[in-house]
């Protein structure tokens, strides 16, 4: 292992830009995370989490350590003419297509459920927690399954912006490490308001769409610099809609407690 290339700027520009690629990319990530960690038995989340996260980050720099294989996983393995449309499709294009179909399904069923009050009515009737309880090892396995689908595009941008393995795996490491930080909270204040859960389950199927168009050659091509402008811009549409959520949130919470404050007796 070479460490001298860190002596140069080029090196800490290649890290940098490459972890706040990963975080930045990783949403989608950390949002299917939390939805899968809250179908675990509540004392199992945490670690769950953690050890989903764990799962994810050994993947990412298993890939990277096999990066030149991911110069043929972009070559068409055969092709479909309509007429009107044709693609050819690789192995980067059937494993998209596969997630995007998984994650369209995750969202849209998820979604169902939650506003049909599924889980609630279960709860009512039963007295036990509803929805569907799934098991540690199967939730992360699901995770580090889906990781490959999430991380495909990010290996190849890794690929292509950075020339040394160590950064790019220093990279991935320090990413998910932040992200570890932070996955309780979000995944905690995920399931605790239900507009934050409805807006991640969309925003799920929207990934899966978005995955879909992808492998279909329906959007802008798999170039560095290209390849992410649609999840980008998704992810601004959705920090937007989470700020709007927050703010309506804090305003509910504070008005009910200004209606308190003016009588006791009130109840909504």
């Amino acid at each position: 292992m070479d460490l001298s290339i860190f002596s140069t700027a080029e090196a800490w520009i290649s890290l940098v830009t490459l972890m706040f690629l990963e975080i930045v990319l990783g949403v989608d990530n950390i949002v299917f995370i939390s939805i899968t960690s809250n179908r675990l038995a509540p004392e199992k989340q945490h670690i769950g989490r953690k050890l989903g996260l764990l799962g994810a980050m050994i993947m990412r720099i298993a890939f990277l350590s096999v990066a030149s294989f991911f110069v043929h996983m972009v070559t068409p393995l055969f092709s479909i003419d309509l007429g009107i449309w044709s693609h050819g499709f690789s192995v980067r294009d059937i494993i998209l297509l596969a997630g995007g179909i998984y994650l369209i399904y995750k969202g849209v069923s998820e979604l169902v459920s939650t506003v049909s009050l599924s889980d609630l009515k279960e709860e009512a009737d039963t007295g036990k927690p509803g929805g569907k309880r799934i098991g540690l090892p199967q939730a992360i396995a699901t995770i580090m399954v889906m990781d490959i689908v999430f991380s495909i595009d990010s290996v190849i941008t890794a690929v292509g912006l950075a020339e040394h393995l160590i950064i790019m795996i220093i990279a991935v490491i320090v990413a998910v490490l932040i992200m570890m930080v932070f996955i309780d909270p979000i995944a905690n204040f995920i399931d605790r308001n239900v507009e934050m859960k409805i807006l991640a389950l969309t925003f799920i199927a929207t990934i899966g769409i978005l995955l879909m168009l992808d492998s279909l050659g329906i959007n802008s091509g798999i170039e560095v610099l290209d390849m992410h402008m649609e999840k980008l811009m998704v992810y601004f549409a959705m920090l937007f809609s989470v700020i709007m959520e927050i703010v309506q949130i804090r305003y509910k919470s504070n008005y009910e407690r200004w209606r308190e404050s003016q009588d006791p007796g009130i109840e909504d």
